[in-house]
């Protein structure tokens, strides 16, 4: 990171917040803008049997419950805790939706998506170590790196991020490397009984949107979510065609019916508020320019 002043560039140097709770609570405070997710516990307490503490609950834009696990200094065991408060989360589901009706209300308490639960790692450093142990877990896992610049200035990077499923699909940030086998049941479902140029529409819109960039494929329930640090496309099949909801503003849009709809105030699957319905490959290149804005509002 450099600062330019008047033409002159003088790097400014980053490290480690100063402590890790200083870190921890800076991002509960402000999820929805750092990570987009909603808040719920701060070192929430696994009983006597587990003897843990879960440093940060949340629920993600998509209702997956999220372990939050933050470290200072690079860690071999930031990963494997993740893992183990991810079991005891699995297992005692009911108290976790309990604590999402208590802290967001008995509408969140409904949605809580069970099919892709999420680990979230942060810390100063990563090792390749922690990249491949990610990868061979089949859980849905972010490993961030966090630096501190000055007094104001915090970055956090996506450095490895997995998909989960039944395969190990993991895709690095900055890379579009994909592996097979990772589970879509869902959505092959829905495809076995669409057309054939259906199907090779969908393979097609999956392709581009994964080409945008440094970007990840979870399927969730509901439909696929298209995801940097937020989601940029959440897609899911009909049976004559392919419905993506979006990142961008309706505003923005020169609506055309049948192909964009605002979402705005009407309850829908997906996170956004642009729906795109496409049936053809016009359409799809059509909606290329609004792919790539959701994408870089994701980001």
């Amino acid at each position: 990171m450099f600062r330019v002043t008047d033409g002159a560039v003088r790097r400014i140097e980053g490290g480690a917040a100063e402590l890790e709770r200083h870190l921890q609570v800076l991002i509960e405070a402000n999820m929805p803008e750092m990570l987009g997710m909603r808040f719920l516990a701060h070192e929430y307490s696994t009983g006597p049997l587990h003897r843990g503490r879960i440093d940060t609950l949340a629920l993600d834009e998509d209702g997956s419950p999220v372990v939050v696990e933050y470290k200072r200094t690079g860690s071999a065991s930031v990963l494997s805790q993740g893992l183990f408060y991810l079991a005891w989360l699995v297992e005692h589901r009911d108290e976790f939706e309990a604590l999402v009706v208590q802290r967001l209300g008995e509408d969140a308490g409904r949605t809580v998506d069970w099919s892709n639960p999420r680990i979230v790692c942060v810390a100063t450093e990563l090792t390749r170590y922690d990249t491949v142990a990610a990868g061979m877990s089949h859980h849905r896992v972010d490993l961030l790196v966090y630096r501190q610049y000055a007094q104001d200035l915090v970055t956090l990077e996506l450095v490895a991020s997995v998909a989960g499923g039944c395969g190990p699909r993991a895709v690095r940030a900055g890379s579009s490397t994909r592996a097979e086998g990772t589970g879509r049941r869902g959505v092959r479902q829905s495809l076995d009984s669409a057309s054939p140029d259906l199907q090779g529409l969908f393979a097609e819109l999956e392709e581009r949107l994964l080409d945008l960039g440094d970007g990840t494929c979870v399927e969730l329930q509901h439909y696929l979510a298209f995801r940097r640090r937020r989601n940029f496309a959440c897609v899911r099949v009909t049976r004559d065609s392919l419905v993506a909801v979006l990142n961008v503003d309706p505003s923005t849009v020169s609506l055309a019916p049948g192909f964009t709809r605002d979402l705005r105030g009407v309850g829908h699957l997906g996170t956004g508020d642009l729906e795109v319905r496409i049936a053809s490959a016009a359409e799809l290149d059509r909606a290329e320019p609004l792919f790539a804005a959701s994408f870089a509002a994701a980001a």
